[in-house]
């Protein structure tokens, strides 16, 4: 889940291409992007849009309605089809509204013959209180296999503004990371707004990635290909790893309690990183094949 890609599910030009896109994840989004009036057909465009040929392997986690929108229900009992990973459920305040959700798709599941837990969720993080409840959210339910921040729904409900160096939305980044990690599920961070500005995007990257998020919520194409590449392995980091299990392979095979590089010790937390970074890479490749 490097890239994760919003596309307004009502909009069959933006679907259609979307397809031809280099996106880990495709977010139909039934949400803020679509009027109301034009829910079902959103639905409806999702339904036919994973019988396609093209669709077929990809992860595809339509964006739903809230709980107080009346709209939920119909998302999660229409979409429960074949070809749907998951779900994107937004304004994840508390565990309950999670839990909620979990139990839903789980009664939708028994009603529908599907096995109980087939569909994941992504909770959106987007409000202060969400923040504070972060550790319930990421644990409110098995289903839950990755958070994401949502930045601009935050800094309007913290009453704080965007800042050049991000530090209005750092605190947030760094719970989501910490809470995520802690529960063993991805942290995704939120959307570069400045869609134009590469420059500015790629500066987000390296400090997203240095804070331990896994990908990154998309609006535009155009920003795919960064954000693929800031969150897959460099040649660097992969020759690193790779020696790091060598010379650790070859010190057990000599007896040696531990491997030395450089004068410094080779220990556990080094070799962990190592397996963690050649295991992306084996992924990343697998897809590609």
């Amino acid at each position: 889940m490097r890239s994760l890609m919003f596309v307004p599910a009502h909009n069959q030009k933006l679907l259609d291409s979307s397809l031809r896109r280099d996106a880990d994840v495709l977010l139909l989004d039934i949400e803020d992007s679509v009027p109301v009036v034009d829910k079902q057909t959103a639905r409806d465009n999702i339904k036919e849009f994973v019988t396609r040929p093209e669709a077929q392997g990809k992860l595809i986690y339509p964006r739903v309605n809230e709980r107080e929108s009346g709209e939920l229900l119909k998302d999660l009992y229409q979409l429960t089809i074949p070809g749907i990973s998951g779900f994107m459920y937004p304004k994840s305040t508390k565990e309950e509204d999670v839990y909620f959700v979990g139990k839903l798709l789980e009664t939708i599941e028994y009603e529908k013959g599907i096995p109980v837990g087939t569909f994941k969720l992504i909770p959106l993080i987007e409000t202060a209180g969400a923040i504070v409840n972060i550790k319930e959210i990421c644990t409110a339910c098995t289903r839950v296999i990755a958070v994401a921040f949502g930045c601009e729904d935050y800094v309007t409900d913290l009453g704080g503004k965007h800042d050049e160096q991000g530090m209005s939305i750092f605190y947030a980044r760094n719970a989501i990371v910490n809470a995520a990690r802690a529960a063993e599920i991805l942290p995704i961070d939120t959307v570069h707004i400045k869609v134009h500005d590469l420059v500015d995007l790629e500066k987000n990257l390296i400090l997203s990635k240095n804070l331990g998020f896994e990908g990154m919520l998309v609006l535009n194409p155009k920003e795919l290909p960064l954000v693929n590449q800031y969150f897959s392995p460099s040649e660097e980091e992969i020759a690193w790893a790779e020696e790091m299990v060598q010379l650790t392979e070859e010190a057990k095979a000599e007896g040696k309690g531990v491997a030395v590089k450089d004068n410094k010790f080779i220990g556990p937390p080094m070799l962990k990183m190592a397996e963690k970074i050649m295991y992306k890479n084996e992924i990343i490749l697998s897809r590609k094949s």
